[in-house]
């Protein structure tokens, strides 16, 4: 069954990095603004001729890192992606959800398309009713689709984010 999900934005852009770093502006400029910005933000691990750039979770309230990167993928998948990791940094985000006025969630990607990684965060955030921003691939385009079929799409920049944020605000 969907989620109610009307509060979710969904950046929209092929360069992921660029996509974390603006999340990355975006959390900082709320923070200023004393906004109760939670959640966690990619960043990649920089390695060269790797299929999967997984690398960091970093949390944005305390700034602590979450591994995500398996030095070795296993072996049916080219993917160095650690799926404990991500669990790790969900609790944490599970565990901050309630003081919160929005959440940040680096993607929907392959994990929360099994209903594993962030998965619950973004359960508990939309039945919280907390605005949520996050990104999803075109591989896991449908996937999203099915669990949040009433997600807006947003391009990647900041206008169109701040927009989305002050009308969830009412401002």
């Amino acid at each position: 069954m969907p989620l109610v999900t009307g509060n979710i934005a969904t950046v929209v852009g092929t360069d992921g990095t660029a996509i974390q770093a603006l999340f990355a502006t975006m959390a900082a400029d709320w923070r200023a603004a004393e906004v109760e910005v939670i959640g966690v933000i990619g960043e990649a691990h920089g390695l060269p001729d790797r299929t999967c750039s997984a690398g960091v979770l970093r949390d944005i309230v305390s700034g602590k890192p979450y591994s995500i990167y398996l030095e070795v993928a296993p072996s049916n998948t080219s993917c160095h992606l650690d799926a404990t990791g991500v669990e790790a940094a969900c609790a944490t985000v599970l565990d901050q959800l309630l003081s919160c006025d929005i959440v940040i969630l680096s993607k929907f990607g392959k994990l929360e398309a099994q209903q594993r990684g962030l998965a619950m965060a973004f359960e508990a955030a939309i039945a919280a009713g907390k605005p949520v921003l996050t990104t999803v691939s075109d591989k896991h385009r449908e996937a999203w689709h099915d669990f949040a079929p009433d997600a807006v799409f947003l391009p990647a920049n900041e206008l169109a984010i701040q927009s989305w944020w002050h009308a969830q605000r009412g401002n």
